[in-house]
């Protein structure tokens, strides 16, 4: 018995836990990756907004105070006072007439803002008319400017910037955050996931560990469904239809091992026994001769059962050098009744075809595989009657029926006759030529063809033998 724990493994194979596993913790930091992103981008873009909102709003109270009869000379007289209102220090606010240098400049980073055009009067402030920069220190810096009449008709432009220092810092943090998040969870899930993957393939270690068990002299063990998942219970099931054919297959290769022994002790043992008796005493030439024709007898009996058994062995890669051919079936049912008229005769026999078609087999298969027929109904049906070889074409192919008339088969014994060296009457073939590989030989010849063989028996005697050809172009190839 083979220990489960001590079975060889392949050279670098990986565990399909560990397989699953990384997997799983791949698929599953992806996602919290694209969510860690999605609310980084999302927090981004709220920021964003915020300061927008923010300039816009700064811009467009200044421009509501001085359009509202607020002297621009007091504005220019209290610089510090705007200072205190912008929203941090780095923040930049500018009061200019158009083409003058201008009056309040709050600009404590001197940053130098790209030249764009004002909003003009009347015309409102939205997010759209916000504009955004990079400082040289890298602080994304957004900015507005919209122009106002005042009570003198000269028009002030006003700028508004915001450094969004805090803000960096923040989506800095929060970026980190999300980084230590993304790894904390595939190393967790990955944890977590190798141990939910172990437990639930926990019946398929039982399941090889049961098959462990699985030995010749076991074969009858089947592997339990019980406590089985869904999707293992059909390969359990498919694993148990499997064990019940090499049992099976393993029981009639047994039974063929005996079968063959005895088949063939017993004309060694009649040789033996021939050849002790003459060695008994001294015996005339006669004697010998006869001893010689006996044991020649059986030597052939054993030669024709040596050669059925290396036929049936061969049979199944023997199809490659199947040569198809065209057979005129009436020719062919015409020259097995030739060959069997003696045979039934003897027996006070006739034999009777009829039909006619081509079919495509091996013509020395199909002959042998007929001549098994028709050598057993001959063999085996009630004297005096008479067998029939009809042929039967149909869309399909053709079938060979050979009709004898007989004693009925029991319904038990029927599915038994294919079976090597299986004898529905054993004491009738009893120290005959029958070696019981007849009708093995036509199933084996019935298989290369693609076709098969049945039998029927009536309870008035009439025993049927079918070999049903595929057509050509039923065939699988």
């Amino acid at each position: 018995m083979t220990d489960l724990t001590s079975a060889k493994k392949p050279a670098r194979a990986m565990s399909l836990t560990l397989r699953a596993t990384l997997l799983f913790a791949l698929l599953a930091s992806l996602v919290v990756s694209a969510v860690g992103f999605y609310l980084y981008y999302s927090m981004d873009k709220e920021l964003v907004r915020r300061a927008d909102y923010q300039v816009s709003g700064r811009v467009q109270y200044f421009r509501h105070l001085l359009a509202n009869e607020f002297p621009l000379s007091q504005l220019s007289r209290n610089p510090g006072l705007f200072e205190n209102m912008l929203g941090n220090e780095r923040d930049i606010l500018t009061f200019s007439l158009s083409g003058e240098p201008p009056l309040i400049n709050v600009n404590p980073s001197h940053l130098v803002l790209p030249p764009f055009a004002a909003v003009p009067e009347g015309q409102p402030l939205t997010l759209k008319t916000v504009h955004g920069q990079k400082a040289p220190d890298g602080t994304p810096v957004r900015f507005a400017r919209a122009a106002v009449k005042i009570q003198d008709g000269r028009t002030v432009e006003i700028t508004a910037g915001h450094f969004m220092t805090e803000e960096s810092r923040l989506l800095e943090t929060f970026r980190w955050e999300i980084i230590g998040a993304v790894l904390f969870s595939y190393v967790l899930i990955a944890a977590l996931g190798y141990l939910v993957i172990r437990r639930g393939l926990r019946p398929l270690r039982n399941m090889a560990r049961e098959a462990t068990q699985i030995h010749p002299a076991s074969l009858s063990t089947r592997l339990s469904t019980d406590k089985a998942p869904q999707e293992l219970q059909q390969l359990i099931l498919s694993f148990n239809d499997m064990l019940e054919r090499l049992a099976e297959g393993y029981q009639r290769l047994t039974q063929f091992s005996a079968d063959l022994a005895h088949e063939i002790r017993t004309p060694v043992g009649a040789l033996m026994g021939h050849c002790q008796v003459a060695l008994y005493q001294p015996r005339t030439v006669e004697e010998y001769e006869t001893l010689l024709a006996n044991n020649m007898e059986e030597l052939e009996r054993i030669s024709r059962m040596v050669e059925n058994i290396l036929f049936l062995a061969r049979a199944s890669d023997a199809r490659s050098v199947l040569t198809i051919t065209s057979i005129d079936v009436s020719s062919e049912i015409t020259r097995i009744q030739e060959y069997f008229e003696g045979l039934a005769e003897e027996r006070e026999m006739t034999l009777h075809g009829e039909g006619r078609g081509v079919l495509h087999a091996d013509a020395i298969l199909f002959q042998r595989a007929l001549s098994n027929l028709v050598a057993n109904a001959v063999r085996y049906g009630r004297e005096g009657t008479e067998v029939v070889l009809r042929a039967e074409p149909h869309a399909k192919g053709m079938d060979i029926h050979v009709i004898s008339q007989g004693d009925p088969i029991p319904a038990d014994k029927l599915g038994k006759l294919f079976d090597r060296f299986y004898r529905a009457d054993a004491s009738r073939s009893e120290g005959g030529s029958s070696s019981g590989l007849g009708l093995s030989i036509v199933q084996a010849i019935m298989a290369l063809h693609q076709g098969s063989v049945s039998v029927e028996s009536s309870a008035q005697g009439e025993t049927r033998f079918t070999l049903s050809f595929p057509d050509a172009g039923h065939k699988d190839s």
